[in-house]
């Protein structure tokens, strides 16, 4: 599915609202089956991807039936490296699809732009396409349509170890199941330079032929071209079932044979040679890219590890080509597929794993030219007495160094599963040397059981000679360190030493540990992971913010319960004021912004006004006492008594001496 840019007249799709929730925006892309566009959820308020399926197909009911449940099915598919869908509908007759929106480019645009990649960023890209199959495959779903155009990479920074998603879960079931019949009397539809044989044949997928797609992906990206071209898409789809996936060495020199031999084994025509699903070639991948991390230029083990168990034979049938030139079809083949005969992909064990050769294709019958009379010949003598002479003396000879051979040798015991003591026995039972290799882990041969054997079991060994085993470790296991308090780069390093890999990096609040260190992993420290798995890393964001709350003019308890229980250290004073309630906060320091756990807070809570003690004034001058009492804040009235006559002399005063009075009140003085 191609990504395009359209404008709003040329659509009329765009800005129709769907099932009255989802708003049209523009077209992204477009493929055979359905239109992708940038859509808003007017519901959440989100930016999100609507998939409509072209008009026709929500005709029929059994399509619908079938597309919804198998919407459903992709809706329970979570992982970080598969587009997300969201929702599915029928909008009067419009089936579409609701999925997560994700800004970028896809597969193809890199390949367009970067190939031929190097291997190493090649697998980059490729391991989490697989871990996103490897997710399906465990749910028990198969994509069945793996393409570049169906792998996007985001540009959202915070998209982290997600920034490579698999779109289309689900969907390709839905299609091919309702139109997808057997290549030898119906109608087949897929992106043809991706299907793998047996789809061709008769239209049965299963985890396998998404491993299929993915090695032909590997070898596109490896190489900058499909390794099947043709005039027309039904050659192509033919290349598939007769001839092998070539080398991508053969086009690109320098590849290392173990990448050859990955390619290889993903896209083995006889599927029973392939992995069995895309768990088992993501570790076949991890293996690859740790030998490129390394720098390794020959691995012969991992080569012989990686190529098929059984060589890949080419058709004898011919392909109904015309001249040679080639071209590229990137389009989905929806041609009926007439009845052929398919040459059968047989095995057979090999000695010793080979490196495989490109494919040569089938030449055209030489051109029928009419014969020219030639003048008769002479007779000659036979030879064919000499030719049989010859031949019976080679066969004898043959015969007797094979005789000889087997007077004088052995074969390996099969000693494979069994405990090296038992092995051991065998072994010298049989006449032969017994030794103990390197040993070696395996996630199916049980800790201290052979491995295998130098020469293998079965193989011819001289009398006497000697056997080594290798002996299992057992399941090849590594502890997660722990990184608390570490940079991530730091923490990167520990897992590299430990044969793991990062996963996702989070950041999380912590009170403790510095902005920027690793606060924990996901599994913990000390958890036992296999090689090459993802460890999720949290980082520090440093102590959470606190809004601090305005607790002016309210209660001065009150506001220190409750800054106490956010966390703040709250400092309480106390002062006197004329104008706030005993008991409320005057002033509060801060009283606005953030601030952390721990920080101090003071607040200032009234006392009311200031209470004086009256002093006693009785027989003093009124002047005298009206000094004083002035002095102290106080607002001094003098009245006559009843006796007065002028002497001016204190006879006792309201509030009475000893009486406590807020500053400021007015003190009445009586004089006579």
């Amino acid at each position: 599915m191609e990504r395009t840019e359209v404008g709003r007249g040329d659509d009329p799709l765009i800005g129709r609202v769907l099932d009255g929730r989802y708003r049209v925006g523009a077209r992204v892309a477009r493929g055979g089956m359905a239109t992708v566009y940038q859509a808003e959820d007017l519901r959440l308020e989100r930016t999100v991807a609507v998939k409509i399926m072209h008009s026709g197909l929500g005709d029929d009911p059994e399509f619908v039936a079938r597309f919804e449940r198998e919407a459903r099915s992709a809706a329970r598919l979570s992982h970080h490296n598969v587009v997300s869908v969201f929702d599915q509908g029928d909008d009067h007759g419009t089936l579409f699809l609701v999925m997560e929106y994700v800004p970028g480019t896809t597969l193809r645009d890199v390949i367009r732009a970067e190939a031929p990649m190097d291997p190493g960023k090649a697998l980059e890209i490729i391991e989490p396409v697989l871990a996103a199959l490897a997710a399906a495959h465990g749910a028990g779903m198969i994509h069945r349509d793996i393409k570049p155009e169906n792998v996007l990479l985001s540009t959202d920074e915070d998209s982290g170890a997600g920034r490579v998603k698999v779109a289309d879960f689900g969907l390709a079931r839905a299609v091919n199941a309702e139109t997808q019949h057997t290549a030898t009397g119906g109608v087949l539809i897929g992106t043809v330079s991706y299907l793998s044989p047996e789809l061709v044949v008769d239209g049965k997928a299963d985890a396998r032929s998404d491993v299929y797609a993915v090695g032909v992906l590997m070898y596109e990206m490896l190489t900058g071209v499909k390794p099947h071209q043709a005039d027309t898409p039904i050659q192509i789809a033919y290349k598939h079932v007769h001839e092998d996936i070539p080398a991508p060495s053969a086009r690109v020199p320098g590849l290392p044979a173990y990448v050859d031999a990955l390619v290889a084994r993903a896209t083995a025509r006889d599927r029973d040679l392939r992995p069995s699903d895309a768990r088992v070639l993501l570790h076949q991948v991890r293996r690859v890219r740790q030998a490129l991390d390394h720098g390794v230029v020959d691995d012969p083990e991992l080569t012989a590890d990686l190529l098929p168990n059984a060589p890949r034979t080419e058709s004898t049938g011919e392909l109904p080509f015309g001249d040679d030139e080639v071209h590229d079809h990137d389009t989905e083949l929806t041609t009926p597929v007439p009845s052929v005969p398919v040459t059968p992909v047989r095995s057979a064990p090999v000695a010793a794993p080979l490196r495989q050769t490109p494919p040569q294709r089938p030449l055209p019958p030489p051109p029928v030219v009419a014969a020219e009379p030639r003048p008769p010949r002479r007779p000659r003598r036979s030879r064919r007495g000499l030719y049989l002479l010859i031949g019976v003396l080679v066969v004898a000879l043959l015969v007797g160094i094979g005789a000889w051979d087997l007077g004088r040798g052995t074969t390996t015991p099969a000693v494979i599963n069994l405990t090296e003591a038992a092995a051991k026995a065998r072994i010298v039972k049989a006449g032969l040397t017994f030794k103990v290799g390197d040993p070696a882990y395996s996630e199916t041969i049980a800790k201290g059981s052979v491995i295998r054997t130098d020469p293998a079991q079965g193989a011819r060994i001289s009398k006497h000679g000697t056997v080594t085993a290798v002996i299992s470790l057992g399941p090849e296991r590594h502890s997660v360190p722990s990184g608390r308090g570490k940079t991530l780069e730091q923490m990167q390093s520990l897992l590299t030493a430990a044969s793991l890999t990062v996963g996702t990096v989070t950041q999380r609040y912590n009170p403790t540990v510095p902005e920027g260190m690793v606060v924990t992993t996901d599994p913990p420290a000390s958890t036992p992971l296999k090689r090459g798995t993802a460890v999720d890393v949290i980082i520090s964001r440093g102590p959470r913010p606190i809004t601090i709350p305005d607790f002016t003019g309210k209660s001065g308890a009150k506001a220190n319960t409750k800054l106490t229980k956010l966390g703040f250290k709250v400092d309480v004073e106390k002062d006197f004021s004329d104008t706030v309630a005993k008991g409320t906060v005057i002033s509060q320091t801060p009283n606005a912004g953030t601030g952390f756990k721990g920080d101090p807070i003071t607040i200032v809570v009234s006392q009311g006004p200031e209470l004086i003690e009256i002093p006693k004034v009785k027989g003093s001058n009124a002047d005298d006492a009206t000094a004083a009492l002035q002095a102290l804040g106080f607002v001094v009235e003098v009245v006559h008594n009843g006796l007065f006559v002028g002497a001016n002399v204190v006879v006792g005063s309201n509030p009475a001496a000893g009486t406590m009075a807020p500053k400021g009140s007015t003190v009445i003085l009586s004089i006579v």
